[in-house]
């Protein structure tokens, strides 16, 4: 089964922007094929382990984006981490596709895409939550419980680490973004600062 992508999709998800850039497309249009296939739960697990894969290796991820690499290479390397990590069809599939079409650079924010997707037709809202360092089990817990109680359902917490934002934390769950990270509070008194 080969998906045929690129300019003729159709976003049946309009309401939000985040399915309006390509990255979108392809993830809306691979979700719509893995749950009428039944594979939803599968190639989400496919997609979250190659976003583990891209966290831990930058340079795979680098070499994705590069316009250094053929497309032909591209699609080669993501051929063989796709067979190795025994990853559905439709995920192969989707990243041989993406590769030809010169966007094995975005495959990492398809794969996010999809998970709030899915999410999404699971009922639970995503919070996307961006530190300084790596939360443990138990506070992404309590952060969990915390943004329940604000928003009333069930949310699921994906966390990134950038140490550059020195401390605090950057929630953002939908449309609605909190930041109270250590480097947006010094920016703003540098600003303050310079208008005084």
């Amino acid at each position: 089964m080969l998906i045929q992508l690129e300019s003729d999709v159709t976003v049946k998800t309009g309401e939000d922007a985040m399915t309006a850039n390509a990255a979108g497309r392809y993830a809306t249009a691979l979700f719509e094929l893995a749950k009428t296939s039944g594979a939803a739960d599968k190639v989400e697990a496919d997609l979250s382990a190659f976003s583990a894969m891209l966290e831990t290796s930058p340079e795979l991820a680098e070499a994705l984006a590069s316009p250094l690499y053929a497309a032909e290479e591209k699609a080669g390397v993501l051929t063989a981490l796709a067979e190795k990590a025994r990853f559905n069809e439709l995920t192969r599939n989707t990243f041989g596709v993406a590769a030809r079409n010169g966007r094995a650079g975005d495959l990492g924010a398809v794969a996010k895409v999809f998970a709030a997707l899915a999410a999404a037709d699971r009922g639970v809202v995503t919070a996307d939550v961006t530190t300084a360092a790596a939360l443990t089990k138990k506070q992404t817990e309590a952060l969990a419980a915390s943004l329940k109680g604000a928003f009333g359902r069930e949310i699921e917490v994906r966390t990134d680490v950038r140490p550059e934002l020195l401390g605090g934390l950057i929630v953002k769950v939908g449309s609605r973004m909190f930041d109270s990270s250590l480097r947006t509070k010094l920016d703003g008194m540098k600003n303050a600062m310079k208008e005084a």
